[in-house]
């Protein structure tokens, strides 16, 4: 009876901690969040960073299998204007209302709520995106680097389902509805 009351526990103790969650917080003075919004009707467009304020990893096991991922949108860069001036105004003006009102909404979040591994050790995450404080599912590829310690996804959004709506009143300079962000995290 002794021998299976043991077998028993052992069993339970290698099951629990087969499962036992992980929290994997990254780094945030070497991850970075690349923004790049391009114009409709010609080549180009803006580009800039916005920082995180905190963030994290579920690891199961061996594999990530969630995360969550807190925005300072007021932190919100321009890195291709040169002159400081219109660099400035860019910024400000994406701070506003028409794009991301940060007065009202100075947060963004991104919770992966799955991570499926494909055969080529890429990942597809999906994952709940908070801007403006609406919350939208989105997937995107991702590609871990595990003797970094790092993982790198580049994906885009359509900007008007967070109701960043900004329209340019002249038809050349009109920008598109798409916003790219190249991730980089880093444990």
């Amino acid at each position: 009876m002794r021998k299976i009351i043991i077998s028993i526990i052992c069993i339970t103790f290698l099951l629990t901690s087969s499962n036992a969650q992980e929290k994997l917080n990254i780094n945030i003075t070497k991850s970075s969040i690349k923004w790049i919004g391009e114009y409709t009707f010609y080549f180009g467009g803006h580009n800039g960073f916005i920082n995180f304020i905190k963030g994290h990893f579920i690891k199961t096991g061996e594999l990530i299998t969630g995360g969550e991922f807190l925005i300072d949108m007021n932190s919100i860069t321009n890195t291709d204007i040169k002159k400081i001036k219109a660099r400035k105004s860019l910024v400000e003006h994406l701070k506003q209302a028409d794009f991301f009102d940060t007065k009202k909404h100075p947060l963004a979040k991104l919770v992966i709520t799955g991570v499926y591994y494909n055969s080529d050790a890429s990942m597809n995450i999906h994952a709940l995106l908070t801007i403006k404080n609406i919350t939208k599912p989105i997937k995107f590829n991702a590609i871990p680097n595990y003797k970094e310690k790092s993982l790198a996804a580049k994906f885009k959004i359509d900007r008007r389902e967070w109701d960043v709506n900004y329209k340019s009143k002249i038809r050349n300079s009109a920008i598109s509805d798409a916003i790219g962000f190249e991730v980089k995290l880093k444990l």
